[in-house]
């Protein structure tokens, strides 16, 4: 198949989040399978590897012509192409410490037209894809694509065999704009009621309305969306939960405990040594004291109300009353910046907060540490306890969305367990799965074992799921 992989950001060339990391490993699964795949994101800052094309497009939005010129990268299989616009190139991607930035709304809406003239137009091994792709696009960002779609090229005739695929990765954004700026978008006026929801614009929702399939990223996330975590388009979701699927998310080959650039020792699941070593060498990093007989616990993600941070603050003087060692990265809300540092201060001997993003220092992190704490409010599907799994480190979570979908919780009458995932969003439930891991890290250290060899066994490949994708692709490609 040919397929047009689209989003806001794409790793290694920009990345906020676990949007970015699916974007860059995605499209090389699915090229590695044998499909045409063009990648398509913003130019956000230069790649000294890509070069320009002698291609251009132009797009009319807000009343003005915009320019695009593009730039591509060749590598994995994969044609990526970074989308070169003035409007794109500042210091942060979708915002600074003021806030979102105000015209996101044109931006990504000059992406979507781009990357539409894109799939046309740029040659992917030696000619254009044509008329027949499959367009893979990915939250509010991209979600007008299939409406620009309809609206300005199947109307004319050109592209009426490409289906879009929209992927939900997190509901709580949405891309909302006051009513007004839909003159901007340069859309016939009975395109309003799909665009617009509650007397704003809406991408999302437009995305969610006008794709031929929706897939969350997840089986769990695909169900609460559609009840309890939609963010108000529940209702929306229901209508379509015919085209609606869940597919978890795979990781990245580069997470791995035998190969690791970013490791000072390597291990696998038949021979833990080089762990040992790793959380020796982490500790030393830290300026934590070195003690292979004391828990070490590690939370990596970004400080906000959705990963669970109020309840690691409801058990922190229980946690602190415990033989163990804590470590935090991460970086967002000052409130939790506070808290992390305020729980340093109290325990500088055993607790370590760095406030910021460290990519090596994650992945020395997910190696060195015994425990991963993700006691996520909502996880759409979350990456973190895949990484954690597969470098022996357990992890104890809050069983919703993804988390639910992938840490399978130790039963002593079972021998399949990699983790706990505790059910009820509360401080108690947390602690109580927190006990139930440490008193097995203590007393049976032969059963803590085989929940990492269980866990570091288990297949988080991006080959697995991209056989799901296809499935979803060759159905929409066969309704259209």
């Amino acid at each position: 198949m040919d397929i047009v992989w689209v989003a806001a950001e794409m790793a290694p060339f920009s990345k906020t989040g676990g949007l970015g990391d699916v974007a860059g490993a995605l499209p090389r699964a699915l090229a590695a399978r044998g499909h045409r795949v063009l990648a398509i994101s913003p130019r956000y800052r230069a790649v000294p590897e890509a070069r320009e094309l002698p291609y251009t497009a132009v797009v009319h939005l807000f009343g003005v012509d915009h320019r695009v010129r593009f730039h591509a990268l060749d590598r994995d299989g994969v044609r990526w192409l970074l989308v070169d616009n003035p409007c794109f190139q500042r210091a942060g991607i979708y915002g600074d410490d003021q806030g979102p930035y105000g015209d996101n709304l044109f931006r990504y809406a000059l992406l979507s037209r781009a990357a539409i003239e894109a799939a046309m137009h740029v040659p992917v091994d030696g000619r254009p894809l044509g008329q027949r792709v499959v367009f893979h696009v990915n939250d509010w960002h991209t979600g007008l694509l299939p409406v620009y779609l309809d609206a300005h090229y199947r109307a004319s005739g050109r592209m009426r065999a490409a289906g879009v695929v929209l992927g939900l990765h997190n509901l709580g954004h949405q891309g909302s704009q006051p009513a007004e700026a839909f003159a901007g978008l340069e859309l016939p006026p009975r395109w309003f009621p799909t665009v617009e929801m509650g007397g704003r614009l809406n991408p999302l929702k437009a995305g969610i309305v006008s794709a031929d399939a929706l897939v969350a990223v997840s089986p769990t996330y695909s169900r609460q969306i559609q009840h309890d975590h939609g963010f108000g388009l529940e209702s929306v979701l229901r209508m379509r939960s015919e085209r609606l699927v869940g597919i978890l998310n795979g990781i990245d080959p580069s997470w791995d405990p035998r190969s690791d650039v970013h490791l000072p020792a390597h291990y696998g699941p038949g021979d833990l040594a080089g762990k040992a070593q790793c959380k020796a060498a982490l500790q030393r990093e830290l300026g934590l004291p070195v003690r292979d007989d004391v828990p070490l616990l590690a939370f990596i993600g970004r400080l906000d109300h959705q990963k669970g941070l109020d309840l690691l603050e409801g058990i922190a003087p229980w946690l602190l009353g415990h033989d163990l060692q804590l470590v935090a990265l991460g970086s967002g809300a000052s409130r939790w910046q506070d808290f992390l540092r305020t729980l340093e201060r109290a325990a500088p001997s055993r607790v370590r907060a760095r406030i910021g993003f460290d990519e090596p220092l994650a992945h020395r992190i997910e190696a060195g540490a015994d425990v991963f704490l993700m006691p996520s409010r909502f996880e759409p599907c979350g990456l973190n306890q895949l990484y954690s799994m597969r470098y022996g480190t357990v992890p104890v979570v809050h069983a919703t969305g993804g988390l639910a979908d992938t840490v399978t919780t130790v039963d002593p009458a079972r021998d399949d367990g990699t983790g706990w995932a505790f059910p009820d969003y509360d401080a108690g439930s947390f602690r109580r799965a927190l006990e139930f891991a440490l008193t097995t890290y203590h007393r049976f250290p032969g059963a803590w074992r085989r929940i990492q060899h269980n866990g570091m066994t288990r297949d988080s490949s991006w080959n697995r799921s991209a056989g799901l994708y296809e499935t979803v692709y060759q159905r929409v490609l066969g309704w259209r």
